[in-house]
């Protein structure tokens, strides 16, 4: 059996895998009521006003997060692209901490005044923690590559064929929804079944364990967005 579980694993990388295995984590992380309702159009504002402030939060923690997945590649990658994805990453979250500003104006939302609830702080701790020296170059790359990638097959599924989508909530579907940052997806997926595939058993281990905590704090992030600013 396990033997079968490697050659699947060879065959179509190990992110298909346990996104197959995983598959029910997954879809609740990518399709959670919040994603449904902005997609049929029946979102409630104060519960996406709610949501884009408390992202604003967790993309500054995001920050340097990143840039420490940007010094372990340079530490321990195997591959000198590696570093330019990831740098290409970081140099986008300078506009999107911008872009999170003009939308909190447009929407009457007081950045200064945001509190971070308890699964926003939970989930920012996990960044913190994975932004440690002891933590391996795969594991990390391998959470980077969720976080965006739930990010990108949600909203992308709010600007779908048949797609309701308010107008007004159009541009920040299309911002990670679209096609540009799903080839940025893709290449961090590459980097991470790339490390995946020549990691010992005890690396793969912690990098799924990663895979399903990243899913689960989205999920309950996406919850989180039932109270109001």
């Amino acid at each position: 059996m396990e033997k079968q579980a490697k050659c699947e694993e060879k065959k179509i990388g190990v992110i298909e895998t346990w996104s197959r295995k995983h598959r029910l984590l997954f879809h609740g992380a990518t399709r959670h009521p919040l994603i449904l309702s902005i997609r049929d159009g029946s979102i409630n504002i104060a519960s996406f006003k709610s949501w884009l402030a408390q992202d604003y939060l967790f993309v500054r923690a995001f920050v340097p997060f990143v840039a420490s997945v940007l010094i372990k590649a340079w530490k321990e990658s195997d591959e000198n692209g590696d570093m330019e994805v990831i740098l290409g990453g970081v140099a986008s979250l300078e506009d999107e901490l911008s872009w999170f500003k003009r939308e909190a104006s447009k929407w009457g939302i007081s950045l200064s005044e945001v509190v971070p609830q308890q699964a926003n702080k939970k989930y920012c701790g996990l960044l913190e923690s994975l932004m440690s020296p002891e933590v391996e170059y795969t594991v990390a790359i391998t959470a980077f590559w969720v976080i965006e990638a739930v990010y990108q097959e949600s909203f992308a599924h709010c600007i779908g064929e048949d797609s309701k989508t308010p107008q007004e909530l159009k541009e920040t579907c299309e911002r990670w929804g679209n096609e540009a940052f799903a080839k940025y997806c893709q290449s961090l997926q590459n980097i991470a079944n790339r490390r995946l595939q020549k990691a010992s058993d005890e690396e793969l281990k912690k990098a799924e364990v990663m895979f399903l905590k990243v899913l689960e704090y989205e999920v309950d992030f996406w919850n989180m967005s039932k109270g109001n600013v």
